[in-house]
């Protein structure tokens, strides 16, 4: 384990037990990586070490799903993808600018957010227009690189719409997989990107695949009350625990 020297004991348990925690509820919905993970990761790591690990994860991840997202994914996912790739740089630059106490306390509030927007009613099958959808792709962008999460504007649109939910968790992980990717060449491009942390999501990896792997087992057997439900409650429960430790 001497590559993962620059790591505390602490900070490598803390990392393992939420890295398969959170990659079960990835399999299980297509999204909440991120949003789970990075705010528990932030406590033990820097914001920036835990966004940029997180990434590589996610990043790894997609690639092994390309058949399902080329297969499955709406269209509207390749616009929201690009731009997430455009402006996932600026978003980064702002975490390494922000204090650490201050941007752990904001990656928990992102985190939050993501609980209630997944609380609203379900609207119809039809994709929104083209503001709509350039906002959530800007959005996105600037999650990606301040907190590793697209997911906050970009759940509610999938999953928040009447679409086949195979459907959505492509769109989603297409997404995704680019704003990951879009997050390690702009960590690399800045030079926040250091060895130990590329080592660190490197070893995290089989975790990943293997939680997300028993996730998906259960994808689709539940009903999909019971799938956002228990969403809802596991990003609710992330975000508050987060906040608490913070304040």
């Amino acid at each position: 384990m001497d590559f993962l020297a620059g790591f505390s004991a602490v900070q490598i348990a803390v990392a393992v037990a939420a890295t398969f925690g959170a990659a079960f509820i990835r399999g299980l919905t297509g999204f909440g990586f991120g949003i789970l993970l990075v705010p528990v990761l932030a406590l033990a790591l820097t914001p920036v070490e835990a966004v940029l690990s997180i990434n590589i994860m996610a990043g790894l991840l997609a690639l092994t799903e390309i058949r399902l997202i080329l297969r499955e994914a709406e269209r509207s996912a390749l616009v929201i993808g690009a731009l997430v790739v455009v402006f996932t740089a600026p978003g980064l630059i702002l975490l390494d600018a922000t204090p650490e106490n201050l941007a752990r306390l904001l990656i928990a509030l992102i985190a939050l957010s993501a609980f209630f927007a997944i609380l609203f009613p379900k609207r119809g099958p039809e994709q929104p227009g083209a503001k709509t959808t350039g906002a959530v792709g800007v959005t996105a962008g600037l999650l990606t690189g301040f907190a590793a999460m697209p997911g906050p504007p970009v759940v509610p649109y999938y999953v928040g719409r009447d679409i086949p939910r195979i459907t959505a968790k492509a769109s989603m992980i297409g997404i995704f997989g680019l704003a990951a990717m879009a997050g390690i060449g702009s960590g690399a491009a800045i030079g926040v990107l250091q060895w130990k942390i590329v080592a660190l999501g490197l070893a995290l990896f089989p975790l990943v695949m293997l939680g997300n792997w028993i996730g998906s087992l259960a994808f689709g057997k539940v009903s999909d009350t019971a799938w956002r439900t228990c969403v809802g409650v596991v990003l609710g429960a992330a975000a508050i625990a987060a906040l608490v430790k913070l304040l």
